[in-house]
């Protein structure tokens, strides 16, 4: 179901980047629509560079022109919270979305939802008064109805009646539990909830539960807008298992959220036959004034705040929680990590993301200490650098247990670098093996990755848990002379490529991309000379054997390479579309759109669900130039404005770009100079990992003695 995008009651203006959002375009094709119409609408402020328009003359006039472009309900709904006014209300409406859908839900529990999503949800011909939402949240959960309470009006206003009205219509599209999703998702990304709000990306959370395990009861004490306890709960569900999530959040706001996004999957879990009790949320400052005092979780899940000095060091001097210690006044961190021991059953496991500092400020190493001395930190692990915007270091994971009187304590610590484990392998299964290994009888370590080591290595005069200190490096430190001075040749030779095929550009007179007319890449689809291609969904319902087959991944589209990932085919499947020679290859999910022309080594293969085909019309289209139009850095933004993942990242929908016109002969050129730049790059890449490998080994060379400096 779609509907014209229309502007919010409150816009009266709007600058070319809000014309280009409303008809899905680039702002060159907005600046080029004002040279070419006469009719369209001349600014009414703003200054020549940063022009303002009247937002409704350019909606009719989009709307005459046939460029007002359609969006989805979840895009309605969407524009109905994110202008809300005042913004810093949005929070708020979108807790009232998401209590109206969850009562949606409740009412339809023991059969499929969708199927009786067109009976009324309350007084008939109309939508439920904010009351009559009150006594039904109520009667499912007297919490969330004295949170949602002070939120809702007496009456509902034009803007929420119309929000509600589009909530309707997509949660019997999708189901209320993704249409919620997806507004938290948006909600997370948006320039709104910036301040404050850090959500743990789904890979970070993958780790965190693949190192916690699975539990009758599941504590996250900072769960912000509860991203972790709900994969926790989704995880068990999903393997018809429950567990009990309990919460507590400082931000109200963020308490909402959370108990929200867990009743969904606690309303699935009912649906499915499950015996689950529903989760328990608190609002509140879990170190100051904890709401559970007296829970003992099998399980607890954090990804708190760092850095706050003020957390009530002088209060808390006596508090019974410091077994470890007390923490010092600039050790927050080992405050969170006492009060996540506090809450666990004997045996039961706590994993806290903390920041990489923690493992070796000198004021914590008494802590650091007494932790390992009495086997209650297990395991610190090292994460990559950027997996938790908007810091750019890598954090740490830190996984403890309440030691157990009847089980001896373990003498070794698991250290592990996933920045030095294998990129083409997902984080928590390289972190998941390490910790299942640990825990076995015969655990064997990768050298670089992750070993285990002796707590009398690391009871020294600093105590630094630091991954990275205690691992030795993978590779071999026996350095060849002779296969480093032949190295040297060959890197030489791969640098002179490098500077040979580089396209030979100069300061452009004209400006024929920039000036030439802009094709919409759907209008080109719907006209037969582009297709847009992605893999078959695979049944999850399909009987027969099934098949693996191999396919290409978004990784494979970048390195050039081959298909290397699989993908099981049930026996009522078909196959997946093929690629062919001048296919031009973009994967599904990235921070930018990297589309590259198919090599040898990839026609001929399936695609994978992560990769998606352009088919051009060779004698219109030079794939190369196609390629290199639609990899321009802004589109970005343009193709994936509209569905931004968990984590963060775009997926990509290349039928909302648009692409220059221009002669095929102009366009052959182009592409030979996007092409050269691609095999640029490539050697580019070549020549910075052998690069760096050659440092490596002549320093280790010049140290060891086996090569020396010439005289």
């Amino acid at each position: 179901m779609t509907d014209e995008l229309s502007l919010a009651p409150g816009d009266t203006t709007l600058t070319a980047s809000g014309i280009a959002r409303l008809a899905n375009v680039g702002r060159a094709a907005v600046s080029n629509w004002r040279r070419r119409y006469a009719d369209f609408p001349t600014p009414v402020g703003g200054s020549p560079a940063s022009p303002l328009f009247d937002a409704r003359a350019v909606e009719d006039w989009l709307r005459r022109h046939g460029r007002l472009r359609q969006a989805s309900t979840e895009e309605l709904a969407w524009r109905h919270i994110e202008s809300h006014q005042p913004a810093a209300q949005i929070s708020d409406l979108l807790g009232i979305a998401g209590a109206y859908l969850l009562a949606r839900a409740e009412q339809f529990t023991g059969a499929d939802q969708l199927a009786h999503a067109d009976q009324p949800d309350a007084v008939e011909g109309g939508l439920p008064t904010p009351q009559q939402l009150t006594t039904r949240l109520r009667e499912l959960d007297p919490g969330l109805a004295t949170m949602i309470g002070p939120l809702l009006p007496k009456q509902w206003t034009a803007q929420l009646s119309a929000l509600l009205g589009t909530l309707d219509q997509l949660g019997t599209e999708q189901g209320a539990e993704t249409a919620f999703e997806y507004l938290h998702s948006r909600y997370v990304s948006s320039a709104q909830s910036l301040s404050g709000l850090a959500g743990t990306p789904d890979p970070v959370a993958e780790v965190m539960l693949a190192l916690a395990g699975t539990g009758a009861r599941t504590f996250d004490f900072a769960s912000g807008t509860g991203s972790i306890l709900r994969m926790a709960a989704d995880q068990a569900v999903r393997a018809g298992r429950v567990t009990r999530c309990h919460a507590q959040e400082i931000n109200p706001q963020y308490a909402l959220l959370t108990l929200l996004r867990l009743w969904f999957v606690h309303l699935r879990a009912r649906r499915t036959g499950l015996d689950a009790e529903p989760p328990v949320v608190h609002i509140g400052d879990s170190l100051l004034a904890d709401a559970l005092p007296d829970l003992r979780a099998d399980v607890v899940v954090a990804n708190f705040p760092f850095g706050i000095h003020d957390w009530g060091h002088d209060q808390l001097a006596y508090d019974p929680r410091w077994v470890y210690g007390l923490p010092p006044r600039t050790e927050p961190e080992l405050a969170w990590v006492q009060h996540a021991l506090a809450h666990l059953a004997p045996g039961a496991t706590a994993v806290v993301l903390m920041p990489p500092a923690a493992a070796s400020r000198p004021a914590g190493r008494r802590i650091r200490a007494e932790l390992i001395r009495r086997g209650t930190l297990r395991a610190v692990i090292a994460l990559p650098a950027g997996l938790m915007p908007p810091t750019g270091i890598g954090l740490q994971v830190w996984v403890l247990s309440q030691p157990d009187p009847q089980q001896p304590p373990s003498g070794d610590l698991l250290v592990v670098d996933t920045t030095a484990a294998s990129a083409d392998r997902p984080l928590a299964e390289v972190v998941g093996d390490a910790w299942r290994a640990y825990r076995s009888d015969n655990y064997q370590e990768l050298p670089g990755v992750h070993r285990t080591v002796p707590a009398i290595e690391v009871l020294d005069d600093q105590v630094d848990l630091t991954p990275q200190r205690h691992l030795p490096q993978a590779h071999d430190l026996t350095v060849d002379p002779a296969q480093v001075i032949a190295r040297i040749k060959d890197f030489d030779q791969l640098l002179d490529q490098l500077r040979h095929v580089l396209p030979a550009v100069q300061q452009a007179q004209e400006a024929p991309l920039r000036d030439a007319p802009q094709a919409d890449i759907a209008d080109l689809v719907r006209s037969g000379s582009i297709s847009v291609q992605r893999a078959l969904s695979r049944s999850s319902r399909s009987t027969g054997a099934g098949a693996d087959t191999a396919v290409l991944t978004g990784s494979d589209i970048l390195s050039g390479g081959p298909a290397s990932g699989r993908a099981t085919r049930s026996a009522d499947d078909g196959p997946g579309p093929r690629v062919r020679p001048g296919d031009i290859l973009v994967p599904v999910i990235g921070n930018k759109i990297s589309a590259r022309v198919a090599t040898p080594e990839q026609v001929g293969a399936e695609l994978g669900p992560g990769a998606q085909l352009i088919r051009v019309d060779t004698t219109r289209f030079d794939p190369w130039f196609v390629a290199g139009v639609i990899s321009r850095t802004d589109n970005a933004r343009i193709a994936g404005r509209s569905s931004i993942t968990a984590s963060g990242t775009l997926r990509i929908d290349v039928k909302r770009l648009t692409i220059p016109v221009l002669p095929l002969a102009q366009q052959q050129a182009y592409g030979q100079a996007i092409r050269q730049l691609v095999e640029f790059r490539t050697l580019l890449d070549r020549a910075a990992t052998s690069g760096a490998v050659l440092a490596r080994d002549i320093s280790d060379g010049l140290t060891m003695g086996s090569l020396g400096l010439p005289s």
